[in-house]
């Protein structure tokens, strides 16, 4: 959490550590070895430096603005012509209710001003807040692990924009390249646990528990549930973060959760629960404190008991123990992390989730299955989407939308890269480490508590003579940190990028708190041989648990093992893929804008990535600094005092305010309150996020026109006044409008006792021309990878803090392990502390280099780029919804319903010609159900924009053609659309247009066109025979 003021910087001095046999030093941060421009940094640190004004020959040519919007001032000009205004103010004057408007954020420090940064100086000024963070090694773990990220797969896809500019898989001949490295993903996980079924990620692995334990209650009969069948058993060997997760979730569906006090309480307990009153129960597997559990009695005592058994595990340890679905589980889950993801001081990461096939219908997120085109190819696409909470709303269960599709790429990237063999060398290697790091410790005294052990220990220290406190001081010196435990014990979590040099400095400490001899690594050679440990050793199966049964066995995971092979099997799926380095992709309510590179670049340092979320405070300056101004940055443009970051995506940042609600007013007696008012048009996740607090949703019409009823807004908020809880209302409305009553929508709420939950899915139109506790709001999420330039990844990843009103920033989000959020703080949202952390770094230096006039100025364009295609389209196309004015916001809504009517042409007929053009489609059949949602944002280039406006001409004289019959209603360009390279191809063609009016339906794709790469997917067939892993596509021809 940040209420506003103003961060410190913070110096930082490096600790020697020094032993008998030689002198350890971390290697000190050189700021200047990331450059690639000419000029070395200044000696002067860019918050000391001089800051020309515009008007000075001093002043920096590389400034961030010109460089992020698309349209040229003369660009700008034809377009208010166009529209008929001379000024870009008089035009915004039109679009936004002047009782709504702000003073515009100002470039000068202080109160509303943000002064904007050139590149350079961004660069600069980002090397420095990387140099307040200490390169200190942490075997912490607790689901959290140093990872080698394969150079091949850093580049080419973690940095590659042509994967992390794409968007969420809904046009999938467009998306065929990250479908299958999604199934790839899926494939990993169901071959490492031993399930049928697994989605393509979720938030984290706290999330992931919370929608397993979600799960369990909807596979209890509602009759049994409110008899009692309620209970989630957990283990307290659990990770903790887990448990705050789960905590924060139980409390909205009425489920009691109790954490067992031992393994062996979490035993006898499940027998006292019995039948009646035990809906599931949740174990670690190895558990946070290493030990490796034998769970199958208990799983056969569970599902006896008519409960689901859930298990929390790790990928890696798969590899070598017996898989969870083996042993009886019903749900698996964990953190794909340590597959080659950097640890980013907590996010993003994929995490992992599997079924058995019986709860396939009721498993949360995205799931890629196998179908077929309409030629009989094999294809993917994603799968049973009427789970999801866009379809389900107020019924659903969760309220998933984002994945983390960009890091489950990069997970399944590093399976295929290592293969079986090669995961199994690594996970072999670091339990053979681990064997030697314990016989080393117990050599010298010390003991473990666990007995079975994968790769984490927990040590008794106490039992040596010496205290945890000891421990960890003589760690940090040597710069490393262990796992804090208690007073008596500590953990130490080892991983892949541990070598000769790291483990004998781990012992090294131990040596020290002792009083011994430092050890050189010669000495754990000699343990390791001793243990009979050696290379050709490590494919020896563990001791306890051993897996017997193969995995990866298909093809894709046993044969790209050189880089080169690597590089053209990532090449290859990547040409498949439609991404903003293709062209405009105008999906409304989605903001596909740029991602900048010079925002982009720290993401892959090392003073980033590669810091533990729980590692001491005093180690994360950087990252303290970086955080700070992101949430009063975030604060000063929502127009509320405080802001926390730690929701990781924009549905659970919808949870955590509706959660922050209900503390509130609680906290005044009043938490009977449980009604939630929402407009029918609003988003998916918005009931399905009442629900998941146990709201009762009450919906709100909208007028004609797509403005509030206000009249049945007033009506219901008066009837429910005594249990009115919040409203929850997107601005500008989800119909792509300035609503002009929004201010009295809000004033009846709170006159009826409710708070308002403002939804910043659309905050792009606004930034520094209104906000949203200007027009009413309490509290709101924004949307980090929309308006503030997270890349979508493909699905994934995302942010969605939370902003709100003084009132409520006592009750934003805590953590049980990093003091966050305010004094009477709800309990987590996210496994890690500051949720997706490393990204922030991405919104933060958006912000940065834009300054406050730079932020206004991009919400002006996305406005004027927005009402350009309205204004140009309405001769062509019902522009259903516009305010007084005839303008809308950033985003324009075209309804094609009387195509249906008069030419049998629905709404996907549309999305798919569009393919045909070169574009992406628009969001379809959303806020209702005949239409098309455009945004282009302000980084289109006109030229871009015009392009569509061609495309959309040029479909409107398609549709005249099939009214007037010239092409049959059954047999026709959008209903055989998009036409793949092997229409062109082909040797026969028995359409009634040509191959050209198909393929090249304006001369300029002749040029430049970006092909489907298989034709119109069969959505029945691929859900009616559901096949979600990989064999290799060709095994299903």
């Amino acid at each position: 959490m940040h209420i506003i003021r103003r961060a410190t910087r913070l110096s930082l001095s490096t600790r020697a550590f020094t032993t008998s046999a030689r002198i350890w030093r971390p290697a000190p941060t050189d700021i200047s070895r990331h450059s690639t421009t000419a000029t070395q940094p200044h000696p002067k640190t860019p918050s000391q430096s001089f800051h020309p004004p515009t008007t000075s020959i001093f002043a920096p040519l590389d400034t961030f603005l010109p460089r992020h919007l698309g349209p040229r001032d003369a660009d700008i000009q034809a377009m208010l012509e166009t529209l008929g205004h001379k000024t870009l103010d008089e035009f915004v004057e039109t679009t936004i209710p002047k009782q709504v408007r702000i003073d515009e954020l100002t470039d000068e420090e202080g109160g509303r001003g943000l002064r904007p940064y050139s590149e350079l100086e961004l660069r600069r000024r980002v090397e420095e807040v990387a140099s307040m963070n200490r390169s200190v090694k942490s075997y912490i773990g607790m689901g959290y692990h140093n990872a080698i990220v394969p150079p091949v797969i850093q580049r080419n896809v973690l940095e590659n924009p042509a994967w992390y500019t794409a968007y969420t898989p809904y046009s999938p001949e467009q998306s065929q390249g990250r479908l299958e490295s999604l199934i790839n993903f899926q494939t990993v996980t169901i071959s490492l646990t031993g399930l049928p079924i697994a989605n393509a990620s979720l938030l984290d692995e706290g999330t992931a528990a919370a929608e397993a334990m979600a799960m369990c209650l909807a596979s209890v009969p509602k009759p049994k549930f409110n008899k009692g069948k309620n209970v989630f058993l957990v283990s307290p060997s659990v990770a903790p973060q887990t448990i705050a997760v789960l905590e924060t979730r139980a409390s909205g569906f009425g489920i009691e959760l109790k954490v067992a006090k031992s393994n062996a309480d979490f035993i006898s307990t499940i027998e006292l629960l019995g039948e009646e009153k035990l809906m599931g129960a949740l174990v670690q597997y190895p558990d946070v404190n290493g030990e490796i559990g034998d769970w199958a009695d208990v799983a056969n005592t569970v599902k006896a008991l008519g409960a689901k058994m859930v298990v929390a595990t790790d990928l890696l340890a798969l590899t070598m123990l017996k898989p969870p679905g083996e042993w009886g589980a019903d749900i698996v889950l964990g953190n794909s992390q340590r597959f080659g993801v950097p640890v980013g001081y907590g996010g993003p990461h994929a995490a992992f989730f599997a079924c058995t096939d019986d709860l396939k219908r009721k498993m949360p997120g995205r799931l890629v299955g196998l179908s077929k085109d309409s030629q009989g190819a094999p294809a993917y696409r994603l799968a049973l989407q009427t789970r999801e909470q866009h379809i389900r709303r107020e019924k659903a269960t969760s309220n998933v939308c984002t994945a983390q599709a960009l890091l489950a790429n990069m997970a399944a990237m590093y399976a295929v890269y290592h293969g079986p063999e090669g995961l199994r060398l690594i996970a072999g290697k670091v339990h053979s480490l681990t064997r030697i790091l314990s016989e080393a410790l117990v050599s010298i005294g010390f003991s473990t508590v666990n007995k079975t052990f994968f790769d984490t220990l927990t040590i008794d220290v106490a039992g040596a003579g010496v205290s945890a406190a000891q421990v960890h001081e003589a760690s940090v010196k040597a710069g490393i940190n262990f796992r804090s435990i208690n007073d008596k014990t500590i953990g130490i979590t080892l991983d892949e990028s541990v070598g000769p040099l790291d483990l004998t400095d781990i012992v090294n400490v131990f040596h020290v708190v002792k009083g011994l001899p430092a050890i050189e690594p010669a000495k754990l050679d000699e343990l390791a041989h001793k243990l009979d440990l050696s290379a050709a050793s490590v494919t020896n199966p563990i001791a306890q648990s051993s897996r017997r049964s193969p995995f990866l066995t298909q093809s894709v995971f046993n044969k790209h093992h050189s880089e080169t092979d690597m590089l053209r099997y990532m090449m290859y799926l990547q040409q498949k893929d439609y991404s903003l380095v293709h062209g405009m992709i105008p999906l409304g309510s989605c903001t596909m804008k740029l991602n900048s590179t010079s925002s982009m670049v720290p993401l892959s340092w090392k003073e980033f990535g590669g810091l533990h979320p729980f590692a001491p405070k005093d180690q994360v300056k950087g990252y303290e600094v970086i955080i700070n101004e992101l949430e009063k940055d975030l604060s000063l443009v929502t127009g509320y005092d405080a802001t926390s970051v730690q929701p990781n995506s924009g549905a659970s940042g919808e949870f955590a305010g509706l959660r922050v609600i209900q503390a509130y007013h609680a906290s005044k007696g009043e938490g009977h309150r449980n009604v939630c008012l929402i407009p029918l048009s609003a988003h998916g996740t918005n009931p399905a996020s009442a629900a998941m607090v146990n709201y009762k949703v009450v919906p709100i019409k909208a007028l004609d026109d797509g403005s509030l009823d206000l009249k049945d807004l007033k009506e219901k908020a008066e009837n429910y006044k005594d249990s009115l809880a919040a409203f929850m209302v997107t601005y500008p409305s989800t119909f792509g409008v300035f609503e002009e009553g929004i201010e009295e929508a809000c004033q009846i709420v709170h006159d009826n006792g409710g708070q308002v939950y403002v939804d910043g899915a659309n905050c792009n139109s606004l930034v520094g021309l209104t906000s949203l506790g200007r027009v009413g709001g309490d509290i709101s999420h924004t949307n980090l990878h929309k308006t503030f330039s997270i890349p979508h990844g493909g699905g994934g990843p995302g942010v969605g803090p939370i902003s709100c009103k003084s009132h409520l920033a006592p009750f934003l989000p805590s953590h049980p392990i990093v003091k966050t959020g305010g004094e009477k703080g709800i309990a987590a949202v996210s496994a890690a502390p500051y949720g997706s952390a490393s990204i922030n770094t991405i919104s933060w230096a958006y912000i940065k280099m834009l300054g406050g006039q730079g932020l206004t100025n991009v919400s002006k364009i996305a406005l004027l780029n927005a009402n350009y295609i309205a204004e140009r389209l309405k001769p062509y196309y019902n522009v259903r919804y516009t305010n007084s004015n005839g303008r809308v916001a950033h985003e324009c809504l075209i309804d094609l319903a009387e195509f249906e009517k008069n030419a049998g042409l629905k709404v996907s007929d549309f999305s798919k010609r569009l393919q045909d053009y070169s574009f992406h489609p628009p969001t379809a059949q959303w806020p209702i159900s005949t239409c098309w949602l455009i945004e282009p944002t302000e980084s289109e280039p006109k030229h871009e924009i015009d392009r569509f406006i061609e495309a959309m001409i040029s479909i409107r004289k398609e549709i005249d053609e099939v009214i007037s019959g010239e092409q049959p209603k059954e047999d026709n360009v959008f209903k055989n659309a998009p036409h793949p390279l092997s229409t062109l191809t082909s040797d026969s063609w028995d359409k009634p247009y040509s191959r050209e009016k198909a393929v090249f339906p304006v001369q300029g794709l002749k040029k430049s066109k970006f092909w489907p790469t298989v034709g119109r997917l069969d959505d029945a067939a691929g859900d009616l025979n559901l096949i979600c892993e990989c064999g290799s596509v060709e095994e299903y021809a």
